[in-house]
């Protein structure tokens, strides 16, 4: 996978690709990127500009991170579960 491009270089490359004269195609081939990343760039910066339905980058971000965490605490609950009923095993006088 290649290294993502900087914020920089993405909003040079939406500005420069609307502009009268230039196709999406040609731009993108001369930042040396894809056509469909570029159009995808283009996409999210119309959600993130409120022209265009969908999650902005920062509730993407966030959406990103709430799952991790969920994830992280849907282990710690599992291990807490097996604990304790380990150590509750251990604990049950034989009759």
């Amino acid at each position: 996978m290649p290294a993502p491009h900087p914020p920089e270089f993405r909003r040079r490359a939406i500005e420069l690709a609307p502009q009268p004269g230039a196709s999406v195609r040609q731009v993108a081939r001369d930042l040396g990127n894809s056509e469909s990343g570029l159009r995808r760039w283009m996409a999210q910066d119309d959600v993130d500009a409120g022209r265009k339905e969908g999650l902005s980058s920062d509730e993407r971000e966030e959406l990103v991170r709430l799952r991790r965490d969920n994830r992280r605490q849907q282990m710690e609950i599992e291990i807490l579960k097996r604990a304790s009923a380990y150590f509750a095993q251990e604990n049950v006088l034989p009759k």
